[in-house]
C-alpha cells in the first residue's frame, strides 16, 4: 500500500507512482469509497467497484505515467487540484504512443490528516 497523501497537491505524483507501480490497490487505496471518476471523456464511474473496472483497463496500457500539479485551492478539509499528465506506452500494433490530458479534481481530508480523491476527472480538458 502507498504511503499516506499529507498535501493535497501532492495527489498527482501519488496517483503518477501508483500508476507506474503496476498494481491495481495502489491506485485504489487513493479514492474515497462514494468517489466519481470521469476515466474518459464522457464516461462516469461511480463507486470503487467501477472505479476498479476503469482504472484496470487504464493499467492494462502498461504504460509509465508523469503528473505535476497546476494548482491546489484548498478550503479546509476539501481541495481543489488540476494536473498535467502524460503516459506513454505501446500500442497492440507496437508503435508508442502518448496520452495527455488536464485533470479536474476534488479531494477530501480525513480524520487522520490524509487525503482522497472525491472526485478524478482525468480528461478535463474534454467533456
Amino acid at each position: 500500500m502507498p504511503a499516506k497523501v499529507l498535501e493535497p497537491q501532492q495527489m498527482n505524483a501519488a496517483f503518477a507512482a501508483a500508476y507506474n507501480s503496476g498494481d491495481i490497490e495502489n491506485l485504489m487505496a487513493l479514492y474515497a469509497p462514494n468517489a466519481v471518476l470521469a476515466p474518459q471523456p464522457g464516461q462516469r464511474a461511480v463507486g470503487l467497484a467501477a472505479i476498479r473496472e476503469a482504472l484496470l483497463g487504464f493499467l492494462s496500457l502498461k504504460g509509465k505515467m508523469q503528473s505535476e500539479n497546476v494548482y491546489c485551492i484548498r478550503a479546509g478539509d476539501l481541495a481543489l487540484l488540476q494536473a498535467s499528465w502524460t503516459l506513454s506506452a505501446m500500442g497492440a500494433d507496437g508503435k508508442p504512443f502518448e496520452l495527455s490530458s488536464r485533470t479536474a479534481e476534488v479531494v477530501r481530508q480525513l480524520p487522520d490528516g490524509s487525503w482522497l480523491y472525491v472526485v478524478d476527472h482525468a480528461f478535463a480538458n474534454d467533456s
